[in-house]
């Protein structure tokens, strides 16, 4: 079955947490297959302070939580929905999800996460309501006897690739939240680069000063993070394809013990960028290619210039669609993927 033909004049009702305008692309390519979508933001606010509480202290907020959710079941009440999507988890509560399904018992529930349960545990507590229930982390798949999927490209990364453009700015681009190792890794690169006469450009989002200071206390490796290079005001989806656009090879650095592969991993298949990255389950994956993916050790950072010089090479049509978010939104409403992606692992 086509995407369309299951999508179709079908009511979703989609809740994710707001993440770099990820969440308003799912929704307008959901609508061009057909489908009505009423999207609410998983949390009850989207300000500095509601994201640094719920990341440091959830049940601080869990009263603005409930009364959030409850107001949603009364306005969706007397609504037909075919499908509820949660992707993340990150705050839905239980009580919900049992009156929605006894406001709506004929709604299918749809789960997935790109973050590692191990980061945010809080949806593996609602993970039984869900019918179909995928996650990017092939641990936590297995772990949780879960359907895994790895992230996409948007479709904006297509018109880089189509249009490559030989006048590059920099040689090297890194764009991630602040958190671990990462401002020590990618300040080694940079410092590589600059002896390698190689640009180079990297940009660090926080979830408000209030995340930025607990961590600054209580993480260690936090405290290596020069608070100057720190923006607390995320990247528009036009100025993340600006920097793709004037960049040939892309920094990657999961967070220690992630295994699932980035967004980022993605977003150069989709442009048609090299990547250096610290994540060595890459080499799992049917796209992996030497000359496409550096891979680096984090507690020992090696480069070797030639990787800059090389050009980046296609991946098949196959795996370019579905790497794409058509590919990734068939698998999760129309077909799943067993042993596509990892052997073994479905």
């Amino acid at each position: 079955m086509m995407l369309k033909e299951k999508l179709a004049d079908k009511s979703i009702i989609f809740f994710s947490v707001q993440t770099f305008n990820l969440e308003k692309e799912i929704k307008k390519k959901l609508e061009e297959f057909g489908a009505k979508v009423d999207y609410y933001d998983e949390r009850p606010s989207n300000n500095s302070f509601a994201k640094g509480i719920i990341r440091i202290k959830r049940s601080f907020y869990q009263n603005k939580i409930d009364r959030y959710y409850k107001q949603i079941l009364s306005k969706t009440k007397n609504e037909t929905y075919h499908y509820l999507f949660v992707n993340r988890g990150e705050v839905v509560p239980e009580f919900f999800l049992e009156d929605f399904k006894k406001n709506h018992p004929e709604c299918e529930f749809v789960f997935y996460t790109w973050d590692s349960f191990t980061n945010h545990n809080h949806p593996t507590k609602i993970l039984k309501y869900f019918e179909r229930k995928f996650t990017f982390d092939p641990v936590d798949a297995v772990k949780f006897n879960l359907n895994f999927r790895p992230l996409f490209y948007l479709d904006s990364y297509k018109k880089i690739k189509n249009n490559s453009n030989d006048k590059l700015k920099y040689d090297l681009l890194f764009l991630g939240t602040a958190h671990s190792d990462r401002y020590t890794i990618s300040t080694t690169v940079r410092e590589w680069c600059d002896r390698n006469s190689l640009t180079s450009f990297c940009y660090y989002f926080i979830h408000g000063r209030l995340v930025y200071f607990y961590k600054k206390k209580f993480d260690k490796s936090f405290q290596l993070f020069d608070y100057n290079k720190l923006s607390f005001e995320s990247l528009s989806t036009d100025q993340i394809l600006g920097l793709y656009r004037n960049s040939k090879v892309v920094l990657d650095i999961n967070h220690p013990g992630q295994k699932g592969l980035t967004m980022r991993t993605f977003e150069t298949i989709g442009a048609g960028k090299k990547m250096i990255t610290t994540n060595t389950e890459i080499k799992k994956y049917p796209f992996y290619n030497s000359n496409n993916v550096y891979i680096i050790d984090r507690n020992n950072v090696v480069l070797n210039k030639t990787f800059f010089e090389t050009q980046y090479e296609d991946v098949s049509d196959e795996l370019y669609y579905k790497t794409s978010i058509e590919g990734w939104l068939k698998c999760i409403f129309v077909e799943k993927e067993p042993n596509y992606w990892i052997k073994g692992i479905d």
